[in-house]
Formats: structure tokens, C-alpha cells, sequence
């Protein structure tokens, strides 16, 4: 993996489909700055694995010598420093814009009604279905299969397909190795799964050709997959690399972020969501965000008939005073 100036690094206890202890989790989750992060399988590339290979430039720029002094001292040209830590460190955060009214004591209230982490994301979602045992970057690639199963899936579903698919040996080898109509019956009832089951394969192939059989390390290279959106990219950073890349938006989070008067406008896509949430909310909570609001969605913020009687935001949910 390349390496960065710092990362925002996601830590927390984890959960599993299965009853193994998971090392993987993005809920509940506190932000630090490190030099260098790593997700699940922590280290040189995950426990023991070979290094990461030098990408584009780098390779050549290891192998050059370092150029002769010359006979005449050159002039010192000073360059400019496109991105300066320490200076940036001692600047006061910058305050938004615009911010929603009320927004801190309805996040509140959302965690109080979120205490008992009994939503099905709590116990079945992606931070929970790979297998702990497995090789750091077999556990990477299984988190984000995990996510391309999801869309459009609920959790209880999307488990139940990773056990099956777990149960032969969840792999990018095994996975190429199997044929089209297996792989259909693996993960069937999931949403859309016959072109999953095109999207999937052709993913592991590029993941095999391209990265030695792990997955990128970069929102932008997720998202170039086959089947892979933002917001399973953004979860694959935090889930997989320990990265706070972005706040993961789906219909859950684009539909309360809605209600309660989070977006300066009405938005009409999760990605429009994703990009009005980033203007103003802090972002020492883009980590929290998903799987607060995830399972809040599933169990009182439902997308028809919501329980706004047994809310405790019901009063500053502009949604639910009918505005």
C-alpha cells in the first residue's frame, strides 16, 4: 500500500455473522492521526505479507542514482509545499457556512435511542461477515464483497450469502474458479444477484491481474470496479484500511439526513447527500455517521410509516412537525 502523509484512522470493537471475534470494525468508532494506517491485518502489508509493490513513478524514482554534485553551487530554489502538516495543525478549524438548527441534540437523541446496538447492521453488517482467520488481504477482499452484495440487500440477506460463500473458501482464486451458475445459487435471494454475479466476477479478475489479489487502497480505484459505488468505497476504506475516506451515504442515511433538515436543500441522490453532509458536519463524526444512522433507519426512521411517536427527536425533526 502507498504510503500517506496521515490518515484518519477507524478503531472499535467488532462484531461477527459467524461466533469468531472480529478485528475489523467501523462502528463506534474514535479518530486519530497517524503517520500511516492500516486496516484489518495491521503491519507491512497484513502480518508477514510481501510489500507492497511500488506503483507507477516510484519504482523508477527508487532506482536512480542520486545525481553528482555539480562544480558550480546552484542557486536554493524554494519550493511550494502543496500540503504543510504543522501549518495546517495550528489553524482553527474552519467553521461552515451553514449548519442544520438543532442538529447536535438531535445527533444525541439518535445515540441514546441507538444505545442498545440491536439494529441488524449491528450484528450482521459488512464489519461482521468476513472471516478473522483468514490472511489480511482475503479479509479485505471479503469486506468488499460483503458491499457488493449489500446493495440493494438487507443485511439478514447479504449474511446469509457470505456464510454460503465463506463455507467453500471465500477467495479470489475460488471465486474465479467458480462457474456462473454456482455463484448464483450462492448468493441468491440478494438484490439484482444475476449481475452481481457478473460484477463480482469481474472484479476478482481485476483485483487478481492488477493488485495481487487484494483491493485498492484509494476511493478513486474502488470506485473504477465493476459494481463498486462511493458508498461501498468509502466503507471498504474504513472497514478494510482503518480509513476515514468519506461518510458512507445510503438510502438510509440520504432519507433521515433528508427529515431532519441535515441538507441546506432537498437532495435527491445519496452521493448529492454525501457531498451537502460534508460541507458542514465535523469530521471526527463521518466515521460514526453510517452505522448511527443505519440503524436508526432500520428500526424507528423506517421509510414508510416511521415511528416518529416513540422518537425522541419528534419534536425538532422538521419531518415529523410536518413542515
Amino acid at each position: 500500500m502507498r504510503g500517506r502523509a496521515s490518515r484518519n484512522v477507524v478503531t472499535g470493537a467488532a462484531g461477527k455473522c459467524s461466533p469468531q471475534d472480529s478485528s475489523m470494525n467501523a462502528t463506534g468508532v474514535r479518530m486519530v492521526t497517524r503517520s500511516r494506517s492500516r486496516g484489518p491485518g495491521a503491519g507491512p502489508r497484513g502480518g508477514g505479507e510481501k510489500a507492497a509493490p511500488l506503483w507507477r513513478g516510484e519504482a523508477a524514482a527508487e532506482g536512480r542514482k542520486s545525481p553528482s554534485p555539480s562544480r558550480h553551487r546552484r542557486k536554493t530554489q524554494k519550493l511550494n509545499v502543496a500540503y504543510d502538516r504543522e501549518e495546517e495543525d495550528t489553524k482553527p478549524p474552519r467553521a461552515p457556512s451553514w449548519e442544520p438548527r438543532d442538529w447536535r441534540q438531535q445527533l444525541l437523541n439518535i445515540r441514546a435511542m441507538r444505545s442498545g446496538k440491536d439494529a441488524p447492521v449491528d450484528w450482521l453488517g459488512v464489519e461482521h461477515c468476513y472471516d478473522s482467520d483468514a490472511p489480511p488481504k482475503v479479509r479485505r477482499y471479503q469486506v468488499l464483497l460483503s458491499l457488493m452484495l449489500s446493495s440493494q440487500t438487507k443485511d439478514q440477506v447479504t449474511a446469509g450469502a457470505m456464510q454460503r460463500l465463506r463455507a467453500r473458501g471465500l477467495t479470489v482464486d475460488s471465486i474465479l474458479q467458480t462457474d456462473d451458475s454456482t455463484l448464483g445459487t450462492l448468493i441468491y435471494p440478494v438484490g439484482f444477484w444475476r449481475s452481481k454475479v457478473k460484477y463480482i466476477k469481474q472484479t476478482s479478475a481485476i483485483l487478481q491481474q492488477r493488485y495481487g489479489g487484494d483491493i485498492p487502497d484509494s476511493v478513486a480505484e474502488l470506485v473504477a470496479l465493476p459494481g463498486v459505488g462511493p458508498k461501498m468505497a468509502h466503507l471498504a476504506m474504513a472497514v478494510a484500511w482503518g480509513t476515514v475516506s468519506g461518510i458512507a451515504v445510503d438510502t438510509h442515511v440520504h432519507r433521515i439526513a433528508n427529515r431532519l433538515g441535515w441538507t441546506k436543500t432537498a437532495t435527491s441522490s445519496p452521493e448529492k447527500t454525501r457531498a451537502a453532509l460534508e460541507e458542514w458536519l465535523p469530521r471526527e463524526l463521518w466515521g460514526e455517521i453510517n452505522g448511527l444512522l443505519v440503524g436508526f433507519g432500520q428500526q424507528t426512521c423506517l421509510p414508510v410509516h416511521p415511528r416518529c411517536q416513540g422518537c425522541l427527536n419528534r419534536t425538532l425533526c422538521p419531518a415529523a412537525r410536518g413542515l
